[in-house]
Parts: C-alpha cells; structure tokens; sequence
C-alpha cells in the first residue's frame, strides 16, 4: 500500500499566501488578508517584551535629517493667526481640511485665559525653606469655643425672621408648580435627542416662528455650536411666514442675515414658500463636502415652529407625524430627501431662560388643555394683540378687562355652565388654542437701526435671494400695519410699494431653480425605488 494522503493540503490551504489560484471565478484571500488573519491568531512572546539588548543598536541613517525644514518667523506667524482669526468669525468662509492645519500653532496662547500661580504668590513664599505660612483666621481655635459659639447662634436664632428659609419655600413651591406643565422640553431625554441630532448633523437648520423669531431662538445652541462644533454649518429658518406682513419677513430676513444665512419658509405640501431656495443651499452644502457619499441635515428648534412640517414640504408627502400642538414628536428619527442628503428630524427643546409662565405658555411650549388655569393667560394675549383684531376674530366688541372679555365671549359663544355661570376655563383654552394655531393676526416688529435687537457682527452674511412678494399672507391685517415699513407706508402705488419690499429682500426667483432640482431628485428616487 502507498502512503495516505494527508487530510490537509497545506500547498492549496487557504492560509498558504503563496498558494496558486485556480482559474475559476470566485473571490480568494490576498496576502495581505491572510496576513492580518494570523496576526489574530498568533501569540505574542512575552519573554521578549521584557529582554533588554545585549549588543549596542544602530539606527538607519536616512537622508531626511539633512533636508531644509520649514520654519517661520514670529512676525508672520502672528500675521496668519489674526488672518486666520479673521476667516474663523466670517460665517461666509469654511474651512474644509482643518485637520491638515496645524491648529494649536495657530490659535494664540495668550488669548485663552489660563489661570497664573506665581502672580498670586511667588514660589520662594509657597515652598523651600524661607515658606510664609499664614495662619488661618479662625471663629475658635479649639473645640470648646466652636461649642460655644454654635450654641450661641442656637439660643439667638428665631425662625420667622430667617430670610433664606422663607426664600427656599417661596423656590419649592414655584419648583412645584413649574414641574407638572410649563417644564416641557427641558427633560433629560429630550436634551440626549438633541445632542444625538446635533453630533450626526453636517449642517444644522433652526427653525424659528416668524411671529417671534427673537423668542423662538436658542442662543445656547448657537453657543454651543460655536464652541464645540465650529466644523458644522448653522442656517436659520423662518417658518410661518405667511402669518406676518411681507415686508416684517423681508426685515426679519435682513436683521437675522448678519449672523446666520437665514431663509423665509412657509411649510405646506401643496403650496410652499421657499422649498427651491433651502433645496438650493442644502446642494450648496452638499459640494462643500463633496469628500463625504452624504450630508445630514438636523432641524432644531422650540415646540411647534413646524420642525416636521418642513420636512415633510421637502418630501412632497407626509413622512413625519405632524399636529398643531407642541410635543407631537417624541424622539428623533431620519428621513431621506435625496442620495446625498438626509434629514433628520428633533422633538422640540426648551432652554431655561427665565421666561415668565405665560411667556412660555404663548410660546407654544405647553399644550393649552393640559393647563389648570389658563384664564391667566389671556390678559397678556389682550394687551399684545390690537383690539381691533380680536374684534373680527370673536365679534366681542369693547371690554374692560380680561374677565370682562372672556365672559362676553362665553355668553356668545354659549358656553355656560349651571345657572348660568360662563365657564370661564373652556373659553381660554380656545383662545390659547386660537393663539397657537395662528388665527389670532400678532407679529412681533422687526427692529431698524435706530432700534435694533440682534448686534451687528464684523462680517455679515450675504442674503439669499427670495421673491418676499410671492408671499401670500393668509392673515388678515389692517393697512397700517400691512404698510408698517415707513418707506413702504409712503409708497404711492402698487409697483412702487413691491419694489420697495424687494430692495429690503431681493426679487430673484430662486424657487424655479429648486422646483427643477426638486423634479430630477424625485426621478433619483423614482430610479432608486425602481432598481
């Protein structure tokens, strides 16, 4: 009998990198993937790890140590970083390979605050031998005297004279009452999905209510974008802007422009205001990062500002769950416009700026059923909307107060309770609901330059082009505060007016560009969906 041939063929064995490849298709392990495989498999010698060497070691010469280094001087060291600086705080400039930069040579180190020891106390004082050691002031020294003078402040103390005991109650109980209802949006949770949002995001949009945009803002996520993230890209969205006058959407476009490239947005499916322009800029954004298959685009902003409505004006469909009440979206979640960009959508975030309770109940934040008493809220929706328009919304007609108002409007309306009574309760909650749904006509005036809110930065930011009179306003405001823009009140005709609007905007239609780049990428998805 002749030999047994082995079970295991270690000339053709898939582990031999010299190993001949047979001439069928298929796909077959490199050298190099065999190498990395026995490197997970292999143990390394320990004894080796502690050996020390014998014999005297030579480095390799190489001809690198001889060449020119680069260097540069002080002067235009200094020169590049306020250059450098100057690029940083310009929102209109990117810069792209930031890891190729050396960026600690390039930030000032006497810029940043450090804290210095040695101008507090010097070193011979703090250590060695000639050490000052001062002796620390003291009540008591001793055990005896910090008994007696504990039992001193004990027998002096009265409690109905304490002020910080009275202080900590009046805190508990306004603490109480804030937790139930008017705390929405500050949760642990709801934060967590906003950093998430906030890390996977290229370009973050906020999103802002055109009748407060001031309001609405967060300017601790601005800050903290600046911070932390100076990489990614932040746009400001003003939605609703088909609650407000025309020429207040061109202002406020013109005001937020100085810091942030901002966008006019009316979010509705069948008639959208400004889809072309933001389809636009996100392809902007797409070609700066054309190094990465896709961009994600975050939208953030307070509850109820239309975050998921304007995704779903992008889509053309209804992709998010949307409702007008805040708190409808509970955790963030991605949706796809296109190969390259993905949206992704937040539930609203509330950061705590000391707003008064209505403050944040006619902010939107909090859903009017879930109040106990929103009767005290009204009186601050009389005192900031016109009399005249809460006389065409209800019919009311004059009052004297807010009682008055809302006892009126219940006998109108019918809502009594037993013998009689107006039920107070359910006719606020309308109101609110009224308020929130933007059939009240309010809108907060955008400043001008002798009276201005948002501080005027070194570099402002290009506007981008949006035709404000294709605008249709769905409020209906009176002439004096359609026409409220002094230059524009003074108009003599209807074309001299929309001129007016346009040089406070600009009249370029930027929508029929994104109509078409709309089209091409539902025909990609159409193909997509097809393959």
């Amino acid at each position: 009998m002749g030999k047994k041939r082995p079970a295991f063929n270690k000339v053709t064995s898939s582990s031999n990198p010299d190993r001949p490849l047979p001439n069928a298709p298929g796909h077959f392990r490199t050298k190099d993937t065999i190498k990395r495989l026995k490197m997970y498999t292999d143990k390394p010698n320990k004894k080796t790890f502690y050996e020390r060497p014998t014999t005297a070691k030579r480095i390799e010469p190489n001809k690198k140590w001889f060449t020119n280094t680069r260097s540069v001087d002080q002067t235009k060291l200094e020169q590049f970083r306020e250059a450098m600086q100057n690029h940083l705080e310009d929102p209109t400039k990117i810069i792209l390979n930031r890891q190729q930069l050396p960026m600690s040579l390039l930030r000032d180190p006497t810029s940043t605050p450090s804290m210095n020891l040695l101008t507090t106390e010097t070193f011979q004082d703090t250590f060695g031998p000639k050490s000052k050691r001062k002796k620390p002031k003291l009540a008591s020294y001793d055990c005896a005297g910090l008994l007696a003078s504990a039992q001193t402040k004990k027998e002096s103390y009265v409690e109905e004279k304490d002020p910080e005991l009275a202080k900590a109650v009046t805190e508990d109980f306004k603490i109480a009452a804030k937790e139930q209802v008017l705390l929405k949006g500050q949760s642990t949770r709801i934060w967590a999905e906003l950093y998430k949002v906030l890390d996977s995001s290229d370009v973050v949009i906020q999103v802002l209510d055109a009748r407060d945009p001031i309001g609405t803002r967060s300017h601790y996520v601005e800050q903290h974008l600046k911070k932390n993230a100076r990489h990614k890209h932040l746009v400001l969205l003003l939605n609703k802007c088909d609650l407000i006058p025309t020429w207040a959407t061109a202002r406020w476009v013109r005001v937020l422009s100085r810091e942030y490239p901002t966008l006019a947005f009316h979010a509705s499916i069948t008639n959208s205001f400004g889809k072309g322009a933001l389809i636009q800029l996100l392809r902007q954004f797409g070609q700066l990062h054309s190094d990465k298959k896709n961009i994600s685009v975050g939208f953030i902003g307070y509850p109820n500002v239309g975050k998921s409505s304007v995704i779903n004006t992008l889509r053309k469909k209804n992709v998010c769950r949307v409702a007008p009440i805040p708190g409808e979206t509970k955790v963030w979640q991605y949706i796809t416009l296109t190969r390259k960009i993905y949206l992704i959508d937040s539930p609203g975030v509330v950061y705590d700026t000391g707003d008064s309770d209505t403050a944040v109940v006619l902010k939107g934040v909090v859903r009017a059923e879930r109040l106990e008493d929103p009767t005290e809220h009204i009186s601050e929706v009389l005192e900031r909307v016109k009399p005249i328009y809460m006389d065409r919304t209800y019919g009311v007609g004059e009052w004297r107060d807010a009682e008055d108002f809302l006892t009126k409007m219940a006998e109108k309306t019918g809502r009594l309770l037993k013998g009689a009574e107006p039920d107070m309760k359910t006719v606020a909650r309308t109101i609110l609901f009224d308020w929130q749904r933007g059939k009240i006509p309010f809108f907060v005036p955008p400043p001008f330059d002798d009276n201005t809110t948002v501080p005027r930065v070194k570099h402002e930011v290009p506007l981008v082009k949006q035709p404000f009179k294709a605008i249709v306003v769905a409020a209906d405001f009176t002439d004096q505060d359609q026409h409220a823009h002094p230059e524009v009140f003074e108009a003599k005709d209807e074309e001299e007016e929309a001129a007016m609007i346009d040089d406070l905007g600009e009249d370029v239609d930027a929508d029929e560009d994104g109509e078409e780049a709309d089209k091409k990428d539902g025909d990609e998805e159409e193909e997509e969906e097809e393959e």
